[in-house]
């Protein structure tokens, strides 16, 4: 059931179907993404990144906070939320408590657009305003070195340590944008923080591909609609890019060959789309069935296919 994308140096593993449920899992930096479902392979995560708190994101926290009791993870997990549903967050969890007879706590951290927390290391978690009908933020992760300034890169290593020693300011912060984290927002979220489009990995939203869902109803729901990030192919300046939260109106099969003929092609070069069949995992194309080689469209779509009585999301 889990799905796992190669972007480089990193891992994307987990699961993302609009409107149903998202929980990724990014093992290298020991984080989670969103808790829409309560995964077993990411319940001893040390931070885990909400950008909201609609149930398909939220709504599995609790389930997972108690796999990682029942693994013996005394540590409350470290959950970064923006601040204003903090306290909702803790209310829901103290009922939740109630119920479980067992307390299913957190660190909780809060943060507003702008603002930063520390990962671990010289990794920093930084907020920027994401645009949903409630609070909500997208994630950057960026990596804080020390660098010798410009005026000194003339400067020996034994003269560098010397002037040091001395108190002599020579170094200076430079961040390196290596991940970030979109979902759940208007597009013009990449105009509000246009360094998301250079950071090495981008995960991102696309949650409707084509014209059967109207660019006017997409921004009703505030999501993205592939046509906008067209419009915007040449602003994106990522490594990698990785597409999630797709509607469940799409057959898994028909994905990769929607965007083989939509993006341009520098840009699909580098795009990935994460579906819920692994062995269709950044092919490009999706997988040919027995029967002359079509799309297994079928079968895939019965696997996304939506309950009676509800709406394609």
């Amino acid at each position: 059931m889990l799905q796992e994308i190669k972007a480089g140096q990193l891992t994307v593993r987990g699961v993302s179907v609009g409107g149903i449920h998202t929980a990724l899992h990014v093992p290298q930096y020991g984080i989670g993404l969103d808790a829409g479902m309560a995964l077993r392979s990411f319940a001893g995560v040390r931070t885990l990144l909400l950008t909201h708190g609609h149930v398909d994101h939220a709504g599995a926290l609790s389930a997972l906070l108690g796999i990682r009791a029942l693994n013996g993870m005394q540590r409350p997990l470290r959950v970064v939320m923006p601040a204003e549903i903090v306290p909702h967050v803790n209310a829901a969890l103290e009922a939740m408590s109630v119920l479980q007879h067992w307390p299913l706590a957190i660190e909780a951290v809060g943060l507003r657009a702008g603002e930063e927390c520390p990962l671990e290391g010289d990794l920093v978690i930084r907020a920027c305003q994401a645009f949903h009908v409630v609070p909500c933020l997208a994630y950057q992760i960026v990596r804080r070195v020390r660098r010798l300034k410009p005026e000194f890169h003339g400067l020996g290593g034994q003269e560098i340590r010397r002037r040091s020693a001395a108190g002599e300011d020579l170094f200076a912060l430079h961040d390196i944008a290596e991940f970030a984290y979109v979902t759940d927002t208007l597009v013009s979220v990449l105009d509000h923080h246009p360094e998301l489009l250079d950071t090495k990995v981008l995960v991102i939203e696309s949650t409707f591909l084509d014209g059967r869902k109207s660019l006017e109803a997409t921004r009703a729901g505030c999501h993205i609609h592939l046509d906008e990030l067209i419009e915007r192919a040449d602003r994106f300046r990522n490594e990698h890019i990785v597409l999630m939260h797709l509607s469940q109106m799409y057959a898994p099969g028909e994905v990769n060959a929607i965007l083989d003929a939509r993006l341009p092609e520098g840009l699909r070069r580098r795009t990935q789309a994460l579906l819920p069949s692994q062995d269709r995992m950044g092919t490009g194309k999706p997988r040919e069935s027995a029967n002359g080689g079509q799309p297994a469209g079928r079968t895939a779509r019965r696997r996304w296919h939506r309950a009676p009585g509800t709406r394609h999301h």
